[in-house]
């Protein structure tokens, strides 16, 4: 506006009606400093209004079109632009006079606002608060323990998670990782009227002291109590405004987004309720493996041989040797029977795949055992077992079953939104229940012809034959069609592992399973070993491997062979299932893809 002003004085000397004002619609320009002459014009009649605060109605503009106007002869002259076009520039000019009146209006009450609240927080670092040595000593606690101590005085520190401040009190929500707390600050001794209280933000870390109090009947609140606070002291403040966390990774941020700040994201309720719904699995697993004798062992994670395709290992070098990231540690599992009996491991694993999908990681947690003496039908029964034991275990945590529960339901609104944006053609519906046994048995080539009979076809858009390994996208829809845990069974030689031990009955497969689960497919890959040495030997002189780096795993059918089988989860991948997540992505704590460390 000063501008406008600027252009006005220039122009003092001249009435509305003397004064024409020249716009060029081709190469003019709607700068206020632009003097609107026939050399310098202005682009448009509404932005030579606003430049000059001109609109009377005998204002005189003159208008042309330098570059596109037609006839192409008279371009260069300017004529007096239409009066329905005055008065419709007009009508637009007085609305955006409004306009700015309001908008000035509203910067000088924010104004107004802000020194009010410079003042409020200036004068807010005068005010000290001060613990009362008159009441009792408070009880250090984490917040998992409160609810065994109310109507106690208590010492709890943690990072603000929610916040609602209101005229005279400030309702927080602490969490400490144990669980949550609601707090409550009133303006009783000053609690809500300091610097750190007006500038409270998310994330903070604070110390507060106070009462344990059972929340009044129709209340809620995490655990059906509060904590009525009586002092407190502020440890790490959290930055506001743009740096805020809100900001950061907001609930609607993009994926590459959340997980660049993983760091961050894992604060929120739904990363940090996964990751406990993992501790509390693998908890489980480790429980089922005690109650049915496996011993606990932890194999190498860097080694010198290869367990699946040599295309997706990690290569490194080991001190001038080739090395390594471990695929599996299946076949140190096997060296251990021998002298250990029955073990399993719950290691991380790495394949170098440059596959972004729903269920693929470059690192990731491989739950193994291997069992000796065993039949194909034994391995089967076993796995079935602790499936459901371990789901079983953790399902009758209260807590723990919440998590899932809410999740699932999270999921079920992610599916809608997803839906909404067109991102998906239809909605599932998540839900979760620990699986019935005894679970579906379906072999490959019971696969293959019911994949056939629904006409789901291969890869190549064909029917599915013998021999072909059934992609994903085939297996996952036949698995959310049949809707139960299937264990597939007895896949053909070629596409499975060289140590896979044929069947008896059909030597053109392996006695080998895959256990596959709604919504996610594969979580389970297992097989019967090779135990002949001669077949074994032959298994490597087929796929072209060397047999010297593996003699101490060929020496297990060398020194007393048996009968053996062994299986590994994809923890990420069962957890996908049980949390009803859209990816494994979000049920590790910082996943690793497609051969990168960030997305």
């Amino acid at each position: 506006m000063a501008e406008a002003a600027e252009i006005a004085a220039k122009t003092a000397d001249l009435s509305v009606s003397d004064k024409v004002f020249y716009i060029d619609e081709d190469t003019g320009n709607d700068d206020a400093a632009t003097a609107g002459t026939q050399e310098t014009p202005f682009k448009s009649l509404l932005g030579a209004m606003i430049a000059t605060a001109v609109s009377a109605p005998g204002a005189k503009f003159e208008s042309r079109k330098s570059v596109t106007g037609t006839p192409e002869e008279t371009r260069a002259e300017y004529k007096p632009v239409a009066k329905a076009a005055i008065k419709k520039a007009t009508s637009a000019y007085q609305a955006h006079v409004k306009k700015q009146a309001k908008a000035a209006e509203l910067a000088a009450k924010e104004a107004e606002q802000k020194a009010a609240k410079d003042a409020q927080l200036e004068a807010a670092k005068a005010i000290k608060i001060t613990e009362d040595a008159s009441l009792p000593a408070a009880k250090k606690l984490k917040i998992k323990e409160c609810v065994n101590n109310r109507d106690t005085r208590v010492k709890v520190s943690g990072w603000v998670h929610r916040m609602r401040p209101q005229k005279n009190m400030i309702f927080i929500t602490l969490r400490d990782g144990s669980g949550l707390l609601q707090c409550i600050l009133t303006d009783k001794d000053n609690l809500t009227k300091t610097y750190d209280a007006l500038t409270l933000t998310l994330e903070t870390t604070i110390t507060l002291y106070g009462e344990i109090k059972k929340v009044p009947e129709g209340s809620h609140a995490p655990d059906g109590h509060e904590l009525h606070v009586d002092y407190y002291e502020v440890i790490g403040r959290a930055p506001g405004g743009d740096e805020a966390i809100s900001n950061i990774v907001a609930p609607d941020a993009d994926p590459t987004t959340k997980y660049n700040n993983r760091h961050l994201t894992i604060r929120g309720d739904i990363a940090s309720a996964t990751l406990k719904v993992r501790a509390a699995v693998v908890k489980a697993f480790r429980k089922s493996y005690d109650d049915l004798g496996l011993l606990e062992v932890t194999p190498p994670c860097m080694v010198q041989t290869q367990v699946e395709g040599g295309s997706t290992l990690f290569e490194f070098d080991y001190y001038g040797e080739k090395a390594y990231l471990t695929q599996s540690s299946q076949l140190y599992l096997e060296t251990c029977l021998p002298s250990l009996g029955d073990v399993f491991c719950i290691q991380e694993s790495f394949r170098a795949e440059k596959s972004l999908t729903r269920r693929h990681l470059s690192e990731y947690t491989h739950i193994e055992a291997e069992l000796a003496f065993i039949t194909f039908d034994d391995l089967l029964c076993h796995l079935e077992e602790m499936i459901c034991r371990t789901i079983d275990t953790v399902w009758t945590d209260p807590q723990i079953r919440k998590f899932i529960q809410d999740l699932n339901e999270e999921a079920n609104k992610e599916e809608k939104r997803r839906f909404e944006k067109g991102e998906v053609t239809e909605i599932k519906h998540y839900e979760f229940n620990p699986p019935q046994r005894p679970f579906k048995r379906m072999t490959y080539v019971d696969a293959i012809q019911w994949l056939n009979e629904h006409n789901i076809p291969n890869e190549d858009g064909e029917p599915h034959k013998f021999g072909d390994d059934i992609a994903e996208a085939a297996e996952r829809r036949m698995t959310d069609i049949i809707n139960l845990p299937i264990f597939l069974t007895k896949f053909p030689v070629e596409i499975k592992a060289f140590y896979m031990k044929k069947d008896l009955q059909d030597p053109r497969v392996t006695e080998s399973v895959d256990c596959l689960m709604p919504g996610v497919g594969e979580i389970v890959g297992g097989s019967m070993r090779m135990d002949n040495l001669e077949e074994l030997l032959a298994a490597y002189k087929r796929e072209g491997i060397p047999a010297d780096p593996y003699y101490w795993f060929t020496d297990q059918r060398k020194y007393g062979t048996t009968p053996h089988g062994g299986y590994g989860i994809g923890l990420e991948r069962l957890l996908a299932w049980m949390c009803g997540r859209w990816t494994v992505k979000d049920c590790s704590l910082y996943p690793r893809w497609m051969g990168r460390c960030t997305p």
